[in-house]
């Protein structure tokens, strides 16, 4: 176990950032999440093998749609999820983040911080991902498991707080916490799905977040040079596909998620890339490339910034990297084909024949 310090933070947002995929959250709220908890406290992260079998586990994530307008959220949210999921009757030993993006990655420092719960190396899931049963770790599949979720956001002033705790089927409740991101302004701070250790063992991304500290370092390094993106495509075992200039982006934000389309022109090929909240798919001149869950991500020219599908505009020059699958941590909620199928119905592309053929 170790004590998380400010030297970590910049590595774990931009590894963190780069690992959503598109998603995941911005760096900004990431950053400030952060600091406040190295400024608060003595936030710690530890191995999930430091944890006996009976130790209680509990994903804590933001919902939502990044980019919704109305969003609104605050530190203090975090920790009250947390709170009321301890206020159930719920004795939490560890928090596990449910992704990696540039928020998701340090999710979890500030309540660890101001509680004294450590966090575990052992997201729900090694990238960011759409569905909130992709962070379930596959607890979706278990007809018998009863999901505690806390969900907390909106402003006061605007009359949209809201606090809510359910207890019901995963699917349920995960529609449930979805409908009070809505209420609140488009996005919420969670706590959910208590697990123990012995579950999480098999199930989660053991090692997600050392991986995001550790790309962060290389993109660093390599960023002082100008080649942030080559460094992270050695990292990881990915791939430069294109440079190019964002042509077009539609988005519009539907059920509590960023939809739409990015367009990336080079030379006289084009290239679009698909997002549901993280990118989905990746085609050149209608070549399919990519499909999620392999890893699509935009990076800024020059400064090697991985860029969310919340702030890619029209006009910005930008790196279209991919990494396959097979090279990041998934954990047991990326494993069902019934979940991409959903996928399919909201961007109209084909995903599971992609994404299962060869794999995974």
């Amino acid at each position: 176990m170790i004590t998380i310090t400010e030297e970590m933070i910049e590595s774990a947002l931009l590894g963190g950032a780069l690992l959503g995929g598109g998603g995941g959250g911005d760096m900004a709220t990431g950053r400030t999440l952060a600091r406040l908890a190295v400024e608060a406290g003595s936030p710690r992260l530890a191995a999930l093998d430091e944890f006996p079998d009976e130790a209680v586990l509990v994903t804590v994530s933001a919902v939502g749609a990044p980019a919704a307008k109305d969003r609104y959220v605050k530190p203090v949210h975090y920790v009250r999820a947390v709170e009321l999921l301890i206020d159930s009757g719920i004795s939490i030993d560890g928090l596990i983040t449910c992704e990696n993006g540039g928020l998701a990655t340090v999710n979890g420092w500030f309540q660890s911080a101001v509680l004294g719960i450590p966090v575990v190396d052992a997201p729900a899931n090694g990238r960011a991902h759409p569905i909130g049963a992709m962070g379930s770790m596959g607890l979706h599949r278990d007809p018998e498991y009863l999901s505690r979720q806390a969900a907390v956001g909106g402003s006061p002033e605007a009359g949209r707080y809201v606090e809510l705790m359910v207890s019901a089927s995963l699917g349920e409740a995960a529609d449930l916490v979805r409908r009070a991101a809505i209420s609140a302004g488009g996005l919420a701070a969670a706590a959910r799905n208590p697990v123990s250790a012995a579950q999480a063992r098999n199930v989660t991304a053991v090692g997600a977040i050392r991986q995001a500290v550790g790309l962060g370092d290389a993109m660093r390094a390599a960023g002082k040079t100008g080649n942030a993106a080559q460094a992270a495509a050695a990292f990881l075992g990915g791939s430069i596909l294109a440079e190019g200039s964002v042509t077009s982006v539609s988005l519009e934000t539907v059920g509590g998620f960023d939809v739409g389309v990015v367009i990336v022109s080079r030379g006289g090929n084009e290239y679009q890339l698909t997002f549901w909240n993280e990118y989905m798919t990746l085609e050149r001149n209608n070549e399919r490339l990519a499909t999620f869950p392999d890893l699509i991500a935009t990076l800024g020219i020059p400064d090697g910034e991985p860029l969310p599908t919340a702030e890619i505009r029209e006009g910005m020059n930008v790196t279209i990297l991919t990494v396959p699958a097979d090279r990041i941590h998934l954990g047991g909620g990326m494993k069902d084909p019934e979940l991409y199928q959903r996928i399919e119905g909201i961007i109209k592309k084909e995903i599971v024949r992609f994404a299962f053929s060869q794999r995974r």
